[in-house]
């Protein structure tokens, strides 16, 4: 079995007028970290997996918890394409180690 990143990116905006919706909005945010996702911005996640077949398991589990009203968006985009994103201003900083390297020396 070869192995091709792909990088899953959820961008979401979700309504936090009400209580109920606040709740919504909580729920989902949990349930992405909760599933592996790292936030890269405000309402913006991120998560690396290994192949196409489970990026589509990931967006199915999306599509089954997600919330009811708001903008839910998807995007799967490969390893290579994800580190060509050029940083306009400011730098990327993570305390989360995010590689798809195989040996990591700590």
């Amino acid at each position: 079995m070869s192995y091709r990143f792909v990088r899953i990116i959820v961008f979401f905006d979700l309504p936090v007028q009400t209580v109920e919706n606040r709740r919504y909005y909580s729920r989902f945010r949990k349930f992405l970290i909760k599933n592996g996702f790292m936030m890269m911005q405000e309402s913006v996640y991120c998560r690396m997996v290994l192949n196409q077949n489970i990026a589509n398991n990931v967006i199915s589990n999306i599509r089954s918890n997600k919330p009811p009203e708001g903008l839910v968006q998807v995007l799967a985009v490969t390893e290579k394409q994800f580190s060509k994103m050029e940083f306009i201003t400011g730098n990327y900083t993570s305390e989360v180690i995010d590689s798809d390297e195989r040996l990591v020396i700590i």
